[in-house]
């Protein structure tokens, strides 16, 4: 198998058959924070695409080069973290310039990123599995735009269920808990997918 092969399948895996938000349930905060409409969800998963496909590639290489030499794997999570913030910093400042609309409209939700379990998960996870720098690529490519699907199906979802009737126990977020729960069985569906 080719490597852009391997590379399609296993974005494809971590997208959908291995789902961060509805297999994995990391990053539930801005999954149900930021869902609310569609522009702002498709502006929080592309966010999340860059920190986490530029945080899992820095980590590589500081977890490679740096920790493992010098036998300080224990400080991975507080290294990790540094540079998430760091990364997420970055991402706030080029959005605060450059598109101002979207800085606002995802408000306290993007600073949350630096707290979002699956950027760090991708992370940790990657350097636990002891990945090679393409299978680091695969698996946080993956799982981002995993992420995004996911956040933009549940905005959408949300968009058409505040023109529905629904009764008054399940208005708000029980409605919204309803449909998470129904969209991870929804991508269970994907697990008999096999690409061998």
């Amino acid at each position: 198998m080719n490597y852009v092969t391997a590379f399609i399948l296993g974005i494809i895996n971590y997208a959908l058959i291995d789902n961060v938000v509805l297999s994995r349930f990391l990053g539930l905060c801005p999954f149900l924070g930021v869902s609310k409409k569609t522009s702002t969800a498709v502006g929080m998963g592309a966010s999340v695409i860059g920190v986490i496909t530029i945080s899992s590639v820095i980590t590589y290489f500081v977890n490679r080069f740096v920790l493992i030499p010098l036998d300080l794997v224990y400080l991975r999570t507080i290294v990790y973290i540094m540079i998430i913030a760091a990364l997420v910093q970055t991402v706030e400042i080029i959005l605060k310039r450059k598109l101002p609309s979207l800085y606002k409209a995802l408000g306290v939700y993007l600073p949350l990123i630096t707290t979002n379990c699956a950027v760090l998960g991708v992370a940790i996870d990657s350097s636990q599995k002891g990945f090679d720098f393409f299978h680091t690529l695969i698996f946080a490519v993956g799982t981002s735009v995993g992420f995004l699907v996911s956040i933009v199906i549940m905005a959408g979802i949300r968009e058409r269920i505040q023109y529905n009737k629904i009764p008054k126990a399940f208005q708000g977020m029980p409605i919204v808990l309803l449909a998470a729960g129904l969209m991870a069985i929804a991508f269970f569906g994907f697990k008999g997918v096999s690409f061998s």
